[in-house]
């Protein structure tokens, strides 16, 4: 049976509601975070799933964790950090459904992640029966560069007992010093990777591709021993590339887009758990599609549990 360990940052999020008074603008209260939002689908889509970070002593940090159980996420491998908080972030959408985010994360304690020695032990023994770790570039953008070496050593030896590395560079320009250094980190993640969840606008805005873009990718990783690349292109369709070959799958219309937030998120949970079933890279793809769908009719990055179940089974129907 395959488990999936995500790694991350969860956050406290804010996000807009319906009302267009100005000053109740922002009132939804939720919790949310890429690698945290794609646990969420995961588990709800049936796959074992289990959610890695730090977390504060507060109250915030208790609800998440009884967020996470409540959504059947294992939390045997958060850690808790004293006098600490989680990060806060919101969300404003403009009327076509995209969003805008404002951060406050800079003493959150997921940034301390992959610091510690012993903590890092203890980590490789909870998760010593996951076939799976996956994580984005948001994970590395958050932790120092110190971290991200002792990241890249925990996952070499994870590859070598038999598991697999999914990756999302999901790139976000102001987490970075300088794109330079954004790139060395997803090249050094990449040179691990067995399944890359790509997003082309985030490939474009990195490496500067122009002419396309599809083979750029497929130029710049063809050295590294990825199996499977997924690059997902918003409404257009999405590609799988395996080495030579490319893939393509429809992305069906949708109707209503609310905020697009999480859309990726949601899309590569329900492409890992597609694949981690034994379905293949096509059927995993519109599954992916469909879960994406989703979210993207309604504010935030995790909706309800119910709601979002109902939807995706009216979806595939």
């Amino acid at each position: 049976m395959a488990k999936i360990a995500c790694i991350g940052e969860v956050m406290i999020e804010l996000a807009a509601t319906e009302s267009s008074d100005q000053a109740r603008e922002f009132k939804a209260l939720s919790y949310a975070g890429d690698t945290y939002n794609t646990a969420v689908t995961l588990a709800r889509l049936g796959t074992d799933t289990t959610y890695v970070t730090r977390l504060g002593d507060d109250h915030y940090s208790d609800a998440i964790i009884a967020r996470l159980h409540t959504e059947g996420v294992g939390t045997q491998a958060i850690i808790r950090q004293e006098s600490t908080v989680p990060g806060l972030y919101m969300i404003h959408n403009s009327p076509d459904g995209e969003r805008e985010f404002f951060y406050w994360r800079s003493q959150a304690p997921a940034r301390e992640l992959f610091t510690q020695r012993q903590e890092i032990s203890l980590l490789e023994q909870t998760l010593n029966d996951c076939t799976m770790v996956y994580l984005s570039g948001i994970t590395l953008a958050i932790i120092s560069p110190a971290a991200r070496q002792q990241l890249l050593a925990f996952l070499r030896r994870f590859k070598e007992r038999g598991g697999q590395v999914a990756f999302d560079s999901n790139y976000r320009p102001r987490l970075w010093q300088t794109p330079e250094q954004a790139q060395q980190a997803t090249r050094e993640l990449l040179s691990v990777t067995d399944l890359a969840l790509l997003t082309l606008d985030d490939e474009e805005l990195l490496w500067g591709d122009s002419e396309d873009p599809v083979a750029a990718v497929q130029q710049r990783y063809g050295d590294y021993s990825i199996a499977e690349i997924v690059l997902k292109r918003g409404a257009q369709e999405v590609i799988i590339v395996k080495g030579e070959q490319r893939t393509q799958v429809a992305v069906p219309k949708v109707e209503q887009i609310v905020d697009t937030t999480a859309a990726g998120d949601t899309f590569n949970a329900g492409y890992l758990a597609a694949r981690s079933a034994g379905e293949s890279a096509e059927a995993a793809a519109a599954q992916a599609c469909r879960c994406a769908a989703v979210i993207i009719q309604h504010r935030g990055g995790v909706i309800d549990r119910e709601l979002y179940l109902s939807e995706l089974a009216k979806r595939a129907q």
